[in-house]
């Protein structure tokens, strides 16, 4: 043996298998080691693939610690790939788990190519197993190498010999029927007369279902023909563990169905049940109460330290919904139940245990925004309510990734209908009107009527959703801010989507409500002629510039949409484009209120004078990307169901954000 193969044994030993003490039994009693037939070859191979071995050690054992299996792979089939895999039985708890892990790693070195070694090795313990190969065994149910260990004598009374073969036998093909129903596992017994035999099934993490069962039967019927007199039997296949002995080796808080069969003990049985039942209940109540108590605790600490403030906030929201129950709702994020896919995350259609039909977004954590925008909504926006807003219903951010919930709207979004004609119904006037003014509603409620001025930021096609009746309801808060009330403006990173970004906040990051109004603005023109804003599209002039030039010759209808065929009041659809106008003004100053506005679309206010052009003009103002050189343009996909295309956006560039400049 080299010198620095004899090293990497020493490291081996000090650096992994060591257990401490512990006084429960981790059942780590060798039942069989089973190496491989393929030897290693050159030298310099072998010190790839203990390198490898040892890399792959190193990774089962966190997965261990917390999940009780692991499966990892290292390196490359061109160099020297090694797969691992452990796995503890159900019955044993996490302590002995470990310690039976533990030592599994020293005996498994008996396997390792040194000198003419092989390349993998087997090894099944009484209470976990550990598997390494060259290759991807990960599937694998069977192997030439499945086999059958047999074990002691039971008596030479030939009749006891039969009623516990019998027991035996019906015992194992019991647990081969239950293990699979039951996550994989399942231990048992079974008593007749004087005879009392236990046993315990288990397949590995990677075989279930049909697999599982093909496996058990196996080893089933290997241990039918080879332990016919044998006290004890285990089935030993690359899927699977089967035993049974009579003695109890398992341990009592597993969660396997007993088997109890026999036509003998059963009045005492029913004595012992009957006198000690309310014994039990009163202990299984306490014990209930412990439980649930301590997990309850431990569960609240882990969390903390994972989420800290931000689940806090979560927690006393009252909005915080399991990420199973989600998972599920959606049929596990199926795309037929998917509604959309935007820039933030996608959104699915769910169904809750209630029968509720809720709305599920999966915020992408690729975008360094994602707790902003989960604060956002969760923090921000669950405690505003108004009929034109959608409502957020809960959040989850305990599972692998953050979830938010949503009322379900039903009838798609304002991009749907306005640029998707042959997916949705086209609007008419009146639904038109009744739109365009839910919105105005909506966002005067934001900036004025909630008990928080906010700051949507965000306003466009794809964000008004659109409810059975066509009531309109905005959506996608990800973007926005809280509007201290003493300050005239804020000054933040510019982020949002071009063509309907202010002038004042896109060149000088100047935030305040007016920035919302002019997108309500590009967006009252893009409802009322049906055409999308194309400020930034190359060689095309902005829609804005065309309905002012079209509103200085006095030629608005020539801006009307064409599908509404002429059925509407064209003097309220030309107050609607000036309004629109209005709040798209240039200066900020000018453009009015949201309250004012919906006031003018109820002819219950004059519509001011427009005394300036907007702001993109082609011949003196055209905004280029020369004219932005602090910010980070992107090309995001903004794709929704509704078929919206590639969309030129400003993204807020990498920052370092942390949960209290959030919560501040």
């Amino acid at each position: 043996m080299s010198p620095s193969t004899s090293f990497i044994l020493i490291f081996l030993f000090l650096f992994y298998f060591t257990p401490s003490p512990t006084l429960s039994d981790p059942r780590a009693t060798k039942a069989s080691l089973l190496c491989t037939n393929r030897t290693a070859t050159s030298m310099p191979h072998r010190k790839i693939f203990i390198s490898n071995f040892l890399s792959a050690m190193d990774s089962l054992t966190p997965l261990i610690s917390t999940q009780r299996y692991g499966a990892v792979s290292k390196g490359t089939t061109q160099n020297a790939a090694v797969y691992a895999f452990a796995e503890c039985f159900k019955d044993l708890s996490q302590s002995d788990c470990n310690v039976c892990i533990a030592q599994c790693k020293t005996q498994i070195l008996s396997c390792l190519p040194f000198q003419k070694g092989t390349r993998g090795g087997k090894l099944f313990f009484d209470g976990c197993y550990l598997r390494y190969d060259d290759y991807n065994f990960f599937n694998e149910s069977f192997s030439d190498q499945d086999t059958v260990l047999c074990s002691g004598n039971t008596t030479s009374n030939g009749d006891i010999v039969d009623v516990y073969r019998d027991s035996a036998l019906k015992l194992v093909r019991n647990l081969s029927v239950l293990a699979p129903k039951n996550d994989g596992f399942s231990v048992g017994f079974v008593k007749r007369e004087n005879v009392t035999v236990y046993g315990l099934a288990q397949c590995w993490r990677f075989i279930n279902g049909s697999k599982c069962g093909e496996c058990l039967e196996d080893a089933v019927s290997r241990i039918g023909s080879l332990c016919g007199k044998k006290e004890e039997a285990r089935g030993l296949n690359s899927g699977c563990y089967l035993r049974y002995s009579g003695k109890k080796f398992y341990n009592n808080n597993s969660n396997g169905s007993d088997v109890i069969d026999g036509n003998h003990g059963h009045r005492k049985m029913d004595i012992i049940l009957a006198s000690s039942f309310a014994v039990v209940a009163l202990l299984l109540a306490v014990a209930t109460v412990v439980f649930f108590t301590r997990k309850n605790v431990m569960r609240r600490r882990r969390e903390r330290r994972q989420f800290g403030t931000l689940l806090d906030k979560v927690n006393k929201s009252k909005l915080n919904v399991p990420y199973e129950i989600l998972e599920k709702a959606t049929d596990y994020f199926d795309d037929a139940n998917k509604l959309g896919q935007g820039g933030s995350g996608s959104v699915y259609k769910g169904v809750m245990p209630d029968g509720n039909i809720v709305a599920v977004k999966r915020l992408s954590f690729n975008s360094t925004q994602w707790v902003d925008h989960f604060f956002n909504e969760v923090n921000l926006i669950s405690g505003i309510h108004h009929k034109n807003l959608v409502k957020l219903l809960g959040c989850s951010i305990t599972g692998p990734e953050s979830l938010l919930v949503y009322e379900y709207v039903p009838n798609q979004s304002l991009h749907d209908h306005l640029s998707v004609r042959r997916i949705c119904q086209p609007l008419t006037w009146e639904l038109r009107h009744k739109v365009i003014l839910g919105i105005a509603e909506g966002m005067a409620y934001l900036h004025e009527e909630s008990h928080v001025r906010i700051i949507h930021r965000d306003i466009k096609l794809s964000n008004i959703l659109l409810e059975e009746d066509f009531t309109p309801k905005i959506a996608d808060f990800g973007l926005a801010r809280l509007f201290p009330e003493n300050n005239s403006h804020i000054s933040t990173v510019v982020a949002g989507t071009l063509g309907y970004m202010a002038p004042e906040y896109v060149i000088r990051g100047k935030l305040t409500e007016k920035a919302d109004v002019y997108s309500f603005g590009v967006l009252v023109i893009e409802i009322v002629s049906g055409k999308r804003n194309s400020s930034y599209v190359l060689n095309s002039s902005s829609i804005l510039q065309t309905v002012w030039n079209l509103y200085g010759s006095n030629r608005l209808s020539d801006i009307f949409d064409p599908i509404l065929e002429g059925n509407f009041p064209t003097e309220e659809a030309c107050q609607m484009l000036q309004i629109g106008l209005l709040c798209a003004q240039a200066t900020a100053e000018l453009r009015p209120s949201m309250s004012v506005v919906v006031k003018m679309i109820n002819n219950n206010h004059e519509i001011s004078q427009l005394t300036q052009p907007p702001f993109i003009n082609s011949s003196s103002s055209e905004l280029s990307k020369s004219t932005l050189p602090r910010y980070d343009f992107r090309l995001q996909s903004n794709t929704q169901s509704s078929g919206d295309t590639m969309t030129e956006s400003l993204v807020e560039p990498s920052m370092e954000l942390s949960l209290l400049a959030s919560l501040n």
